[in-house]
């Protein structure tokens, strides 16, 4: 059974900094593909963030790239997102996610095979 499970999400003010943890278990983390995306009510889920397995190639869209940062530490099994100078549109609900398939497409939510219960994030102005 694999499980992920996200911590480190807050109520914090523009400028400050995240970091959020996503922990797995049941699985070692280095065999897959991982995902960080966010939600907000009324809207798709957004990819965020990606650290490819294997290469460990990194991936971010314009609206977090120089700001974010995804990271995994495969000793502990957990995968890392630092967000730094946070703004307020990046309030959302953000999750974690597994990808093992070779062929999925890492930007896609539909692709990713395991998902973690999501973390808060509020970023006042």
């Amino acid at each position: 059974q694999v499980q992920l499970v996200e911590s480190g999400g807050g109520l914090v003010q523009a400028g400050d900094s995240l970091r959020l943890s996503c922990a797995a278990s049941g699985m070692p983390f280095s065999l897959a593909t991982m995902g960080w995306f966010r939600q907000t009510p009324g809207k798709e889920r957004e990819f965020v963030a990606a650290l490819r397995r294997g290469t460990g190639r990194t991936y971010y869209p314009d609206s977090v790239t120089g700001r974010f940062t995804i990271s995994r530490d495969d000793a502990k099994n957990t995968g890392y997102l630092q967000m730094n100078s946070l703004k307020p549109e990046d309030t959302a609900v953000y999750y974690c996610a597994a990808l093992f398939r070779s062929t999925g497409d890492l930007i896609q939510a539909k692709d990713y095979d395991y998902w973690g219960q999501g973390t808060q994030v509020t970023v006042s102005s």
